[in-house]
């Protein structure tokens, strides 16, 4: 149940095309739905303006099928995060109807294509092509919260004329998310080139003394430009969810 639905439901009560009882009936599905092993949240998009969305990773795809079919009676548009093929494919089985992205990671259940409510661009900028999966999670999500999103791939610091080169687009977006493994450097060179909010979201990707992705980490928390904020290591997600409240304001 979001805004839009609930506004829907109560003008037809108002209009008298839906009897109160059976308005009722709807609303006793707020604010969670029990399930055998689950319990979950139909008014976060509500309260929050956008639905739950299933960590899909460590979960037995039973369980995630389980999930989805609730939400889905809840009248939802289902997103499923850190799902990998195998996990998919038996998903799937069990909840058929939705679309997996291999690179994303994601499984999705509702249209093709997402309305576009955000009020401008969504630029993700990643350093390189091992930090692709996590800048197509990002991408992949905040496209399917309604923002029109643009992805700048392979610019990272080691070539900066690559970035250099693409100032103009960078300056049109209206939220930029950057993802960076090794040093995590970029955030702090695009945050140095725009007047916009800049999402950092290191990468596990580096070697040894990267720590996996904490010394990116590290480096996008101390950064010199102050218009970056950071999120936890390869959380695509995180940074979509924030850049998504960002571009509704």
């Amino acid at each position: 149940m979001d805004r839009e639905r609930l506004r829907a439901l109560l003008e037809r009560v108002q209009r008298e095309e839906l009897d109160l009882d059976e308005a009722l009936e709807q609303l006793a599905q707020l604010p969670f739905v029990d399930t055998p092993h689950a319990r979950v949240d139909t008014h976060r998009a509500l309260r929050q303006g956008l639905p739950e969305v299933v960590y899909g990773q460590g979960k037995p795809p039973e369980l995630i099928a389980e999930v989805v079919r609730a939400q889905q009676n809840a009248g939802l548009d289902v997103l499923v995060t850190r799902v990998d093929v195998e996990v998919a494919e038996a998903v799937l089985r069990r909840a058929p109807g939705g679309a997996h992205d291999a690179q994303a990671r994601l499984l999705w259940y509702g249209p093709r294509e997402t309305p576009v409510v955000g009020k401008g661009l969504v630029l993700v900028v990643s350093a390189g092509t091992s930090d692709l999966p996590v800048a197509a999670e990002a991408s992949a999500v905040a496209r399917r919260f309604g923002n029109r999103v643009e992805l700048l791939a392979d610019v990272g610091v080691a070539g900066i004329h690559r970035l250099l080169a693409s100032s103009a687009q960078l300056r049109q977006a209206r939220v930029l998310i950057v993802v960076a493994g090794m040093e995590g450097a970029l955030p702090s060179v695009v945050g140095g080139l725009v007047d916009k909010p800049v999402v950092a979201v290191p990468t596990s990707v580096g070697y040894g003394a990267s720590f996996g992705g904490l010394a990116a980490l590290l480096g996008m928390l101390t950064s010199c430009a102050s218009n970056v904020c950071v999120v936890n290591i390869d959380n695509g997600f995180g940074a979509a969810h924030v850049a998504t409240l960002i571009n509704r304001l």
